[in-house]
């Protein structure tokens, strides 16, 4: 049977037309970079953060504004910076004279959307303020918590080059994030195509415009729902086990993955077939996912660094190791 041909027994015809229509306005302004985009919206479907990595000028920035822009949801964006302080993240309470009475005053955190751009940049006290906030979708003030509105999404941008003035994200809050998306250069063609654009248009402002409001945040919510009951087959499970136990065992690695990666994994393959229409997880769903939820969760051993093996390297030897299920 051919799984192109297959009609779902869930309706994710919806979900799908969703998905396209965000593809489209994206692709009004990105050229290329289909995977990124794939990605950051895999990881709204599973309310998932994201961490995009890349040099600057590779629109990392825009594509998260573009993502946004395309949802009718409320947004807002966080330069991390040295002196940036959690209440500058999460707000603070403020005495108002006239009740006598301290208030709470949220901060920018408290959206649907939230892009915090150059997280690295802050300190490990600003960013250990993201902690509850990304785990918990709440943030605890003065004894009281404040729950946070679904839809909940933290997409991240750093640059991996620069090393003056950032700090490097703790790996509790590495694992937080559902990918590390690693954005890498457009080829000749692209760029040309690239140039045309920004050629027609009178700033880059323009570009943002250029996408318009196409889904709201119920269906958002409704479409994390409908991926939840994409079913996946008991090898599978396995499968993604076995994929995440070997890279505790496995000698190039230092730090194995836990199993928060595992549930990761699972999730976001439900949600890549949800989005190709399908509602039943195949392996090629789990292999697709495996590295870009996996390359964050890992470290390498001083060794293999040093030989200038990368992560992804691993994770491509453990896929093949782990026999596919039939």
């Amino acid at each position: 049977m051919d799984i192109n041909t297959f009609q779902p027994r869930t309706d994710f015809s919806a979900l799908h037309e969703g998905v396209e229509a965000i593809r489209t306005q994206i692709g009004k302004v990105i050229v290329g970079q289909h995977q990124m985009v794939d990605l950051l919206i895999a990881g709204l479907l599973t309310q998932g953060h994201v961490l995009i990595e890349g040099v600057p000028g590779v629109a990392k920035t825009l594509t998260a504004k573009l993502l946004a822009q395309c949802v009718d949801a409320d947004f807002s964006r966080i330069q991390f910076t040295p002196d940036l302080m959690p209440a500058d993240v999460l707000g603070t309470s403020v005495f108002n004279p006239q009740t006598r009475e301290f208030e709470y005053k949220k901060g920018p955190v408290f959206s649907n959307l939230v892009l915090i751009d150059e997280i690295n940049r802050a300190p490990a006290k600003t960013q250990s303020a993201l902690f509850e906030v990304m785990e918990e979708r709440q943030i605890t003030n003065d004894g009281t918590t404040y729950a946070l509105d679904r839809p909940f999404m933290v997409i991240a941008t750093q640059n991996p080059i620069e090393q003056e003035g950032t700090y490097r994200l703790p790996e509790a809050q590495l694992d937080r994030f559902l990918f590390k998306i690693e954005v890498k250069y457009p080829d000749l063609q692209q760029e040309v195509a690239v140039l045309h654009s920004i050629d027609r248009l009178h700033s880059t402002t323009d570009l943002v415009q250029q996408a318009q409001k196409v889904v709201t945040a119920t269906e958002i919510i409704n479409y994390q729902n409908l991926v939840r009951q994409v079913r996946i087959d008991e090898k599978l499970l396995h499968y993604i086990a076995a994929i995440v136990h070997e890279t505790r065992m496995n000698a190039s690695l230092y730090l194995g993955a836990s199993p928060r990666a595992s549930i990761a994994v699972m999730n976001c393959a439900k949600a890549i077939a949800a989005m190709r229409n399908r509602d039943f997880v195949i392996p090629d769903d789990v292999v697709e996912m495996v590295p870009h939820v996996l390359r964050h969760r890992i470290m390498l051993t001083p060794e293999k660094e040093m030989e200038g093996i990368s992560t992804d390297d691993v994770i491509a030897q453990i896929i093949k190791m782990v026999e596919v299920p039939r």
